[in-house]
């Protein structure tokens, strides 16, 4: 099964360790790690959806003028934009980026965070409005006829455009979230379900729950998966951990003045959050190497639990993975630009030739949820 590699691009180089300097956008910085992935051979760079950041679709347009290869996976959260209007938005940048893009579709797990921007929905209502989105931005992509929807959140009639995407049958649908609901609609409509780093065991419940879900759609094969990390690698493990203790030490020290990581009242109300610092609790490190205390800091905001060890090691924990279902990894650093690039030199070359051995030994073989 091919192993995919996504990173992450931003308009400002900052971290939970490295505060932003210089404007809220900086052009050249994002050329900068636009073709810092390219260069390091990553497949795709997620760009990121918040409701004080940049309007990601700007940025993928940019980003996408700055490199000839590597593809973008934009977040787009349902609600704010009427989907007939997205499918056609969206179709358009797949034309101009040359079939380079895939959707990450965030419904939205802070009440406080979607109300900046106007939706006062619900968590559930949020998602039922998503499965009606999705419904009509597919129909848009895919109909070759006009058609009509009368739904719960959605009216539209006659609703065509001859702006079909660059990529058939439409643009990859990445899915994130870990509620029971969220689940539910991403087994309908996810070709990629996104999980944070959360352990193995915890990995493997997830994937064979999206499976099983994904069944009783009718979607016996399709779906894949996709686990995001923040990997700290050194020549040495002792070199790895003493990095990491670095890193935690600045996150520690800039926390106060973070306008993004810092503390914040009460917890989390997104259950990936949740399970983010349910894992932490259980230990500074799980399983052999999966790093959970810049989660706790946090309050796991977004994701950010690491694999701690050299090239080799993380290679391995990365692997475990893989042979549960794993085939996508979404991983970025807290030196954002530095980190991709070394990632691309040491780490992303290791998995693809572990990998691609192991298919040649074993060409029947297919990853699979134990």
């Amino acid at each position: 099964m091919p192993v995919e590699f996504i990173g992450m691009l931003g308009t400002n180089g900052f971290s939970e360790s490295r505060l932003p300097s210089g404007p809220a956008i900086d052009k050249t910085y994002v050329a900068a790690i636009a073709q810092a992935h390219e260069y390091a051979g990553f497949d795709r760079a997620l760009i990121g959806y918040f409701s004080v950041g940049a309007d990601g679709f700007q940025v993928a347009s940019y980003a996408a003028a700055q490199t000839s290869r590597l593809k973008f996976l934009l977040a787009h959260r349902p609600g704010f934009v009427a989907p007939a209007l997205a499918a056609r938005q969206l179709a358009s940048l797949d034309h101009f980026t040359d079939g380079r893009l895939a959707v990450h579709i965030i419904t939205g797990g802070d009440d406080a965070e979607q109300q900046k921007e106007g939706d006062f929905l619900d968590k559930d209502q949020r998602y039922a409005r998503t499965d009606e989105y999705l419904d009509i931005v597919k129909k848009v992509w895919t109909l070759d006829r006009p058609f009509d929807h009368d739904g719960q959140h959605y009216r539209v009639k006659g609703a065509f455009t001859p702006i079909k995407p660059l990529q058939k049958p439409h643009l990859p649908v990445y899915f994130g979230g870990s509620s029971d609901v969220a689940l539910r609609v991403a087994a309908k409509h996810a070709d990629v379900y996104a999980l944070w780093g959360e352990s193995l065991a915890q990995v493997r419940e997830t994937v064979n729950a999206v499976r099983a879900a994904a069944a009783a759609h009718g979607r016996q094969g399709p779906i894949r998966f996709s686990l995001s990390l923040r990997p700290i690698l050194g020549a040495t493990e002792a070199e790895a951990w003493a990095r990491a203790e670095r890193i935690l030490e600045a996150a520690r020290a800039l926390q106060p003045k973070s306008t993004v990581y810092g503390p914040r009242a009460g917890g989390p109300q997104n259950v990936g959050s949740q399970r983010l610092l349910a894992a932490a609790a259980q230990g500074k490190v799980l399983d052999k190497r999966l790093w959970t205390e810049i989660a706790a800091l946090t309050g796991a905001k977004g994701n950010s639990t690491s694999l701690v060890g050299t090239p080799e090691q993380v290679t391995e924990s990365l692997l475990e993975y893989y042979d549960i279902g794993i085939s996508t990894f979404l991983i970025r650093g807290f030196d954002p630009i530095e980190d991709a690039l070394q990632y691309g030199r040491e780490l992303l070359p290791l998995v693809r030739a572990q990998i691609a051995r192991r298919d040649t030994e074993s060409p029947t073989r297919t990853a699979i949820a134990v």
